[in-house]
């Protein structure tokens, strides 16, 4: 009686163990992240230097879902010829705020639009990337004297020229508000404009 009541409790220890393996077999399948069919992202397929989009300067990359960026863009089609905000490193996924729009104003505030300026010194332009602050100095041509238009306004973009050296300056793109985008519209047409860049903190 006594070997019975031994072969029954190790019969129970054994059940009990493989109830537990199973249980804890379950929560490990709980618990692992489920296999998701990774997402097509539109990447530069070379370093990019700005300017209008073209055949062949993006592919498309599978990534994890929880990899992909915020407003990243999947169909070639929609973003042929729109033009890049500034240089992309190859394999750099693109998105909204990196093409001329209004996606280049994610982040900069309420109340504020993009503003295309045209800066007269074409190398001092491209000196600015961005992310930088800059006043924006208008010179009279019948005055040496400068007046400052827009101050401390961040830089958007410098887009690279459709054509290199066509026209004078360079176009530079700031986030301001209304009444700046009209202070610097008026100033374009009777001065030259000019910038000059506050340090980065």
């Amino acid at each position: 009686m006594r070997a019975l009541r031994r072969a029954f409790a190790r019969r129970r220890r054994f059940v009990a163990a493989l109830l537990a393996a199973a249980a804890t077999a379950s929560v490990i399948l709980a618990l692992r992240p489920e296999s998701a069919e990774p997402v097509p992202v539109l990447v530069a397929s070379r370093d990019l230097r700005g300017g209008a989009l073209s055949d062949g300067d993006l592919v498309l990359v599978g990534y994890p879902p929880q990899a992909v960026p915020d407003g990243a863009l999947r169909s070639a089609a929609s973003v042929h010829g729109r033009v890049l905000s500034g240089p992309m490193r190859r394999g750099e996924p693109l998105t909204d705020a990196r093409l001329l729009g209004p996606g280049m104003l994610t982040g900069s505030g309420s109340g504020l639009v993009a503003a295309p300026v045209r800066i007269a010194d074409a190398d001092a332009a491209h000196l600015v990337t961005s992310g930088d602050r800059i006043d924006v100095l208008a010179v009279s041509p019948e005055s040496d004297t400068a007046s400052g238009v827009a101050r401390d306004v961040p830089v958007l973009a410098v887009p690279a020229p459709a054509r290199p050296g066509g026209g004078d300056g360079a176009l530079v793109v700031l986030a301001v508000t209304s009444d700046q985008a009209a202070r610097l519209a008026h100033a374009q047409t009777r001065a030259r404009l000019s910038l000059t860049v506050h340090r980065r903190e």
